[in-house]
């Protein structure tokens, strides 16, 4: 199949790849940007612990160099192995969602153990809230944003224009993102009837449900590989 792979880079550039090893072709052209907002200090705060629920907050703790044994709990595994790979030694995949991040922090923590949460602008459940409840300490940074594209780049321009399968939302923000992109474009009804849309999951694919989306399917896992599934 032909498939539109949204998300920012470099995550696209590995997605891509492996729709390719599954016999796909992908056609990248991210619709959001990443802009980093702040970088924290490691000395600012005794944390027990750091929790990512995106890969994309490792722009926020890019000066840990010297606390690179830091325990990390993530959500999923495509998170943990993003914190392994820029250097991080002690990291923990909760396995997919923010209930088994939540259980997983304390299973291995007592409060009021200190933690420090690194996160987005925008974020699905209150995964700082859930910890506080159970008495932890939790220092919720907003590291990052991510700004959307007004228009559809190129490739997916084309895409819609001609020949597409499937497009791959891993986020709500970024199913919005197309919807907004594909309407300024004037392609919105090519991006709701021509492609199936493979979502991550029910909240993912809410938005295209309320556009009118002809063809969603829903990953039995939230993480990708529970989205590459999908696709065959």
């Amino acid at each position: 199949m032909r498939i539109l792979v949204t998300r920012p880079q470099p995550a696209a550039a590995q997605t891509a790849r492996a729709l390719r090893e599954r016999g796909h072709e992908p056609i990248v052209s991210p619709l959001l940007q990443i802009e980093s907002l702040v970088e924290i200090d490691p000395d600012a705060g005794s944390w027990n612990a750091i929790l990512l629920t995106s890969a994309n907050a490792l722009c926020g703790i890019g000066k840990f160099a010297s606390r690179r044994d830091v325990p990390i709990f993530a959500v999923g595994e495509a998170t943990a192995k993003a914190a392994r790979d820029a250097g991080f030694t002690n990291v923990t995949s909760a396995g997919g969602t923010l209930n088994d991040l939540d259980n997983l922090v304390a299973s291995r923590l007592k409060p009021p153990a200190r933690l420090l949460y690194v996160a987005g602008e925008e974020r699905a459940g209150d995964l700082a809230g859930a910890l506080r409840a159970r008495n932890f300490e939790v220092d919720l940074v907003v590291v990052y944003r991510l700004v959307g594209a007004k228009l559809l780049p190129e490739p997916a321009t084309v895409a819609l224009g001609g020949e597409i399968d499937g497009v791959l939302h891993f986020s709500r923000q970024s199913a919005a993102a197309f919807l907004n992109a594909a309407r300024n474009s004037r392609l919105l009804e090519a991006g709701l009837t021509k492609p199936v849309h493979f979502c991550m999951s029910e909240q993912v694919a809410a938005p295209l449900r309320a556009a009118g989306a002809a063809n969603i399917r829903v990953a039995a896992r939230p993480d990708e590989q529970g989205l590459l599934e999908l696709c065959g």
